[in-house]
Parts: structure tokens; C-alpha cells; sequence
């Protein structure tokens, strides 16, 4: 099957592709050097023949010691300090669209804020009737949601602006997560607190050392806006804001601030640092487009990508990827294997869900000819990503935010994969 077969043939053949992979394992030799042959068949191996641990051994369970390098990576040279960093999430190596808890990208400002949280306070003021000052234990007592949602910092792929520059899709698309959140929608607590009329703004700010802060307007905040006290079930992690930070469903991740500590309701937008000299999109004319919150349709293949190539060889194969929207739901992915010169439809695996990731597969049998890998995301608004050059188009190389381009690998034939960029 040529490598531009349709995804129609592909899987026709699925069932056929997958017998010969089978038939193919069973007759080759182990590779040299790939584990120790006196545990494989028709050896019995060392773990079958002794007692392991017990029960309570592992209070709290970690992944195997053979999973020691599926973690969270910086790169050094991007900041000044560790302090005001960020760490990416390992993409290439996760399926489904649940990011576990330890592998959460973190962008900090001021360092990891580790909170007490029987001192911790949560205060709404400012233009209400009923100013609010809230502990943990009693934000709990408010009813509760559950809701799965991406969170992506607005320079994710930044360093991609002006052309191909880091060699992994952690590194260019890893400032993003996905995790399920449980807490209380901000509604009910603004409602508590009773918003006066001319309150159109709320300046939500952070404990940490950076006191991170931001304004958000009224209208987002009666939407769909969270306090969040669990992810994934459990207490934040305190990298992600333990013991209580925001979540701002669909918009840019310096938004959804951590450690929340303050909520104050006003009639305009505060100016802070952080939406004037920062996170603020610099335009070819010298104008920089403001308050520009919302992430665009998106997405990225994961595997094979540069830390994740092809090691099968010819054959049945396998693309996995990520998309997601800021504007609700994805509707469709394509995938094109020679550089956007033609697509086929991916096939969506999963739950589809409101501004959440959604995970996607294409299935092709691979000749062994160097491809340009591809996607292209539609959400349900009908916006469809757009090429890079597009993008550099209207918005120009001055900025490192909202970065949506398509992202193509290149597949050399010995199954390498590499950054690069197509005219």
C-alpha cells in the first residue's frame, strides 16, 4: 500500500496490516541488546519466580522505574531563573486526553507558592454588596462541578514564530494540559457576594512571590469560570496553584492564576503588567493587539514526532495526535502525509468535549518513503487552523503568543523525525 493511500484502504486492511505485524514479531529473533533474553520466553523470568512487594509498600503509587524518563523537561537557556520558567508536558508520550497530574506543564512567575492552607484566605471586594473572605474548608461547602478542560499558556509554540527551532513536540507544543477540575463555579460565589451593577471587571490575583495578576471581565466569569481545589481527583499539585486557583475554560493560561488569594470586582480593567508589556501580540505596524484571551483551534501529531520516531520500519503505522479549541468542540482532524499537499480525514478516538483535548489516529502502511507530517483542525465554529505562513500574514514575527500554525515533521527514511517548516 503506497504511502498516499486512502485512509478508506487503510482500513480495509486494518485487520490484515495488524495479523502481519503479529506474524512478523513471532518470526524475527529479539533485537540485540533489547532486554535480557533469560526473561523472555521460553524462559520464565526472574519477576515470575519470587515474591514482589506487599500492600502499603507504596503509599502512594509512582510509575514504574522502567517509565524514569517520561517526565517534565525545561530548557535551560530559555529564562533567566527557574523562578520564572516553565517546564513542558511530555506529549509525545501520553495517549488519551487526561495529562496525569505530575506531568502538567508549570509556568511560574515567582517559584512554587507552598501554601498553608489553613492560612490561606480567599477574598472577594471590591464593588459588592457582601464582600467575601473564604477558607478552604468552607469554599467546600459550596455545591460543586466537574469539568474537563485543556489549559495552554499563550506562548505555547512561541519559539516557532520565525521558523523551525525546537526539536520535539514537548518543547514546541508541551505548554499545555488537560485534566479534569473540581471546585465552584465562580458564578455562584459572585452572586453570594452580590456584584453591583457597574461591576464589569474583576482583578484576580495570586499569592505567590509575583502576586500574578490579571483582569477578567464580568461576563466570562458568570460563564463558565471555576475556583478549583482538585484536579484529577485530588488536592492541586502545588505547582498548579494548591490549594485553590482559577480556571478560565477556552482562554490563555496566564489567566487561570494560582494560589488564588483575591477576587476584587470593578468597572474597568486594571492595565497590570502582565496585559500590557506581557501577553500582549506586537503587529507588523507597531500595534499590538490587547486583551486577546480566547486559543484558537489547534493541534499537533505526537507520534512519531522528533522524541517519539518510527523504530518499526516499513509497515502498519500509527499516528497519534492532539487537538483542541478554545471555542468549543473539535469537529474534524486531517492529516497529510506530503506537506499539506493533500488530506485525509483522521479517525477521532474518545470523548469529544468543550474546550478539552481530543485525541486522534491515522492509519496508513508506510513504505518507507521520507513524509511531511501534518494536521489541520476544524472546531465547531468552523474555524479550520491555519498554515503558519498564513498566520505570519496578518499577525507578522514580532510576537511569541497564540501561535495556532500547522506544524509539520519531517520522517526521514530510517524513521528519524525532525522540526522543519514547508514553503
Amino acid at each position: 500500500m503506497s504511502k498516499m493511500d486512502s485512509p478508506r484502504q487503510s482500513r480495509r486492511n486494518f485487520l490484515a496490516a495488524g495479523a502481519g505485524v503479529a506474524a512478523s514479531v513471532l518470526a524475527k529473533p529479539a533485537l540485540a541488546g533489547a532486554g535480557n533474553p533469560a526473561n523472555q520466553p521460553p524462559n520464565v523470568p526472574e519477576w515470575t519466580k519470587a515474591l514482589g512487594e506487599g500492600v502499603a509498600v507504596r503509599p502512594y503509587g509512582k510509575p514504574s522505574k522502567f517509565e524514569k524518563d517520561v517526565v517534565r523537561r525545561d530548557v535551560e537557556w530559555l529564562t533567566a531563573s527557574r523562578e520564572s520558567s516553565v517546564s513542558f508536558t511530555p506529549l509525545h508520550e501520553l495517549e488519551g486526553i487526561i495529562t496525569p497530574n505530575g506531568l502538567c506543564f508549570e509556568r511560574h512567575h515567582g517559584g512554587i507558592a507552598e501554601i498553608d492552607p489553613a492560612d490561606h484566605r480567599l477574598m472577594i471586594h471590591g464593588m459588592v454588596e457582601r464582600p467575601l473572605i473564604l477558607t478552604l474548608e468552607e469554599l467546600k461547602r459550596y455545591p460543586r462541578v466537574n469539568r474537563i478542560h485543556f489549559m495552554e499558556c499563550a506562548a505555547n509554540s512561541g519559539m516557532e514564530w520565525r521558523g523551525a527551532q525546537l526539536n520535539g513536540c514537548q518543547f514546541t507544543h508541551g505548554m499545555i494540559h488537560c485534566v479534569q477540575y473540581t471546585g465552584v463555579s465562580l458564578r455562584t460565589l459572585l452572586e453570594e457576594a452580590g456584584v453591583k451593577t457597574n461591576g464589569k471587571w474583576l482583578l484576580v490575583e495570586g499569592a505567590d512571590a509575583a502576586a500574578m495578576d490579571r483582569s477578567l471581565p464580568i461576563e466570562k466569569a458568570l460563564d463558565d469560570c471555576i475556583i478549583a481545589y482538585k484536579m484529577n481527583g485530588e488536592a492541586l499539585y502545588p505547582e498548579q496553584g494548591y490549594p485553590m486557583r482559577l480556571v478560565v475554560p477556552g482562554w490563555q493560561g496566564n489567566l487561570w492564576v494560582k494560589w488564588l488569594r483575591r477576587i476584587k470586582v470593578g468597572d474597568q480593567p486594571w492595565h497590570t503588567r502582565e496585559e500590557t508589556s506581557k501577553y500582549t501580540d506586537l503587529l507588523p505596524n507597531g500595534k499590538a493587539r490587547r486583551f486577546t484571551w480566547s486559543m484558537d483551534a489547534k493541534s499537533v501529531i505526537t507520534n512519531p514526532s522528533p522524541q517519539a520516531p518510527i523504530k518499526h520500519g516499513k509497515g502498519f503505522t500509527i499516528v497519534s495526535g492532539l487537538a483542541w479549541s478554545g471555542n468549543g468542540k473539535v469537529k474534524r482532524v486531517d492529516v497529510s502525509l506530503d506537506g499539506g499537499r493533500n488530506w485525509w480525514p483522521a479517525r477521532i478516538d474518545g470523548p469529544v468535549l468543550d474546550k478539552a483535548l481530543t485525541r486522534f489516529y491515522y492509519e496508513f502502511d508506510w513504505n518507507g518513503e521520507p513524509l511531511l507530517l501534518q494536521s489541520r483542525v476544524q472546531d465547531e465554529t468552523g474555524y479550520v487552523q491555519p498554515s503558519k505562513a498564513e498566520l505570519r500574514k496578518i499577525r507578522g514575527v514580532n510576537s511569541i503568543y497564540h501561535n495556532n500554525g500547522i506544524q509539520t515533521w519531517h520522517v526521514q527514511a530510517n524513521g528519524e523525525v525532525e522540526n522543519v517548516e514547508v514553503a
